[in-house]
């Protein structure tokens, strides 16, 4: 009987040890993003090379959303939250404006406070031409962002991001519902 008992207690540890010691991301994709110069929200310029060593996740968005933004937005404000509560270092959020036009830095800062973001690692992005942010989503994410020849809403997708600090995109995960937070912490974590 005691020794079923400490067989059991083996595997048992055996299964928690390796759980706790997994380094490793599930459908994970490898895709590259090239280098991007772009303005944030404090009218400063930023690209590629600011992430560099870092991990990031990033999402497409716009301040004049009438739909999904917002409550992606909310949803990556817990998610900073949930980052910072566990003391996890070196991870940056950053958002890319869909509609550069109309999102200014100061557009975007107004925007964001209404979520009280923390901008120690939240990054807003703006300044860079329509064609580009479509071509970048499209080529680098995947996704597709298009901005329709009337009206004011952009057409883009609801995934959030996670990018490796080397620049590639391991992995896409719901940002609007049923958002697998588990998963993404798992999976930043996984990078650390």
């Amino acid at each position: 009987m005691k020794f079923r008992y400490l067989v059991l207690l083996l595997v048992i540890s055996i299964c928690v040890l390796s759980a706790c010691g997994q380094k490793e991301i599930k459908n994970e994709v490898n895709w590259p993003i090239r280098d991007f110069t772009a303005i944030n929200q404090n009218n400063k310029s930023f690209g590629l090379k600011d992430l560099k060593g870092k991990i990031w996740i990033s999402d497409f968005m716009f301040t004049s959303c009438t739909d999904v933004c917002l409550p992606m937005t909310a949803n990556l404000t817990k998610l900073q939250k949930k980052v910072k509560d566990e003391g996890l270092k070196n991870v940056e959020f950053v958002s890319f404006s869909v509609d550069p036009t109309v999102d200014t830095p100061q557009v975007l800062t107004k925007f964001a406070n209404q979520f009280q973001v923390d901008f120690k690692n939240w990054t807003f992005l703006t300044g860079y031409s329509q064609d580009f942010i479509e071509n970048f989503a499209l080529k680098d994410y995947k996704a597709l962002v298009k901005k329709p020849e009337t009206g004011n809403q952009v057409i883009h997708g609801t995934s959030i991001y996670l990018v490796g600090q080397d620049g590639k995109i391991k992995k896409s995960y719901s940002g609007l519902n049923d958002i697998p937070f588990d998963e993404i912490m798992n999976d930043i974590k996984a990078l650390q």
